[in-house]
């Protein structure tokens, strides 16, 4: 068995975010990273069918953003956690941070959830 955590760092998208009036009139810019804990039953060969690809959470991320408004970081992390779960079951463990980027001047804000999978097997 051979265990891997695959990175999707600083990803920022545009997204309606926020339960105050100034966060409902516009998207605003929101960093996502998340790090999905994989196991595979042995040590992946040299070819991208023998790991999870990255490239559907990217995908996934940006069509989340533009569904529509969401109130809550925790909605928006817990969002995210379940698509990089659902796609491939090499997924065990997910962590997801979100960042609010522009709220204040001089700090960010976020939230940050992680999921297991439950009932795995690996």
């Amino acid at each position: 068995m051979a265990e891997y955590t695959i990175h999707l760092d600083g990803l920022v998208v545009e997204i309606g975010l926020g339960i105050h009036d100034h966060e409902r009139a516009a998207p605003q810019r929101v960093e996502l990273n998340v790090a999905m804990r994989c196991v595979y039953a042995e040590v992946p060969r040299d070819r991208i069918d023998a790991v999870v690809d990255y490239d559907y959470l990217r995908t996934g991320i940006h069509t989340l953003a533009a569904q529509g408004h969401i109130e809550l970081q925790e909605t928006l992390c817990d969002a995210v956690a379940a698509l990089a779960l659902s796609a491939d079951p090499r997924v065990a463990e997910v962590r997801v941070r979100s960042m609010k980027l522009d709220v204040y001047p001089d700090a960010r804000v976020g939230c940050e959830v992680v999921r297991v999978r439950t009932g795995s097997t690996l």
